[in-house]
């Protein structure tokens, strides 16, 4: 049974909607109050209103939209100084969106939450895109096939640099498919989100911060059953054993075919002769 905490409660109601109306700064906030239980977010929603308004002073008066975007690059890159923390990608902070805002610094999603957030109080519609490797944006305008990397300071690119960085992920030309720049709904950015925060917490073996995350991916994908065993298996890294196993031998009943049947399986068995 997943046992909410008042943040993982706030996070459920804000995401209990399509996802066409999920608020992904609020969303991301309430990820972030997860950690820091005393969060003020509506002090950050109000920043980034703040934010939102400064920017649309300096929107030129024709709004084609490379000079809106250029004006967006001015003020959060150049003005503001906002940039991609190259120096330590994997500090959990980059991955809380209050940090990115005070540090003005994070990781190819957060700086893109921050972007996209923006562009909406604009009404400058633009949307996340999932690239091979990294994470870009582009606006939602149909004859324009640009995208926008709010990790380089905004960098504009066409289709033929995507195919470029590409080539560099997988080391031979790539053809440009559809499928190669997947557009991110705001769930999934949720649950990117917290994927980068559990892989961060179990490499650094903070149990109870992985268990937290995991929760927040199981109210995102209750389907999720992966998760329900990475919970049992970090449940028993605890030695919490009887939920551990619970966990366990859920997820053993919801995936009848599971490749790790038969590990999880002796697993439940050990812990159910130590209980």
């Amino acid at each position: 049974m997943l046992i909410k905490s008042p943040a993982q409660r706030r996070l459920q109601a804000e995401v209990d909607c399509p996802d066409d109306q999920i608020d992904l700064a609020r969303a991301a906030l309430w990820i972030a109050q997860e950690e820091y239980p005393d969060l003020d977010t509506s002090a950050y929603l109000k920043q980034l209103d703040t934010m939102a308004e400064e920017l649309r002073d300096r929107l030129p008066a024709e709004r084609y939209p490379l000079k809106v975007i250029q004006a967006i690059n001015r003020y959060l890159f150049e003005e503001l100084g906002f940039s991609g923390n190259d120096t330590d990608y994997y500090d959990p902070r980059n991955s809380f969106l209050n940090d990115v805002l005070e540090r003005r610094t994070g990781i190819p999603l957060t700086l893109s939450i921050v972007y996209l957030v923006l562009a909406q109080r604009l009404d400058f519609p633009m949307v996340g895109v999932g690239m091979p490797g990294h994470f870009i944006i582009r606006p939602q305008i149909a004859e324009m096939e640009i995208y926008v990397d709010p990790f380089h300071k905004g960098e504009v690119l066409f289709a033929e640099d995507c195919e470029r960085r590409l080539e560099k992920v997988f080391q031979r030309a790539v053809p440009l498919t559809p499928e190669m720049l997947p557009e991110v709904t705001p769930r999934q950015c949720l649950v990117r989100m917290l994927t980068n925060l559990k892989m961060i917490y179990l490499k650094k073996s903070y149990f109870g911060q992985a268990i937290s995350t995991i929760n927040g991916l199981l109210i995102l994908t209750p389907d999720a059953h992966r998760e329900l065993r990475d919970r049992g298996l970090v449940l028993y890294e605890l030695e919490r054993w009887q939920e551990s196993k619970e966990n366990l031998e859920q997820y053993l009943s919801l995936t009848q075919d599971a490749e790790d049947k038969r590990v999880i399986q002796q697993l439940v068995d050990y812990m159910e002769q130590m209980l």
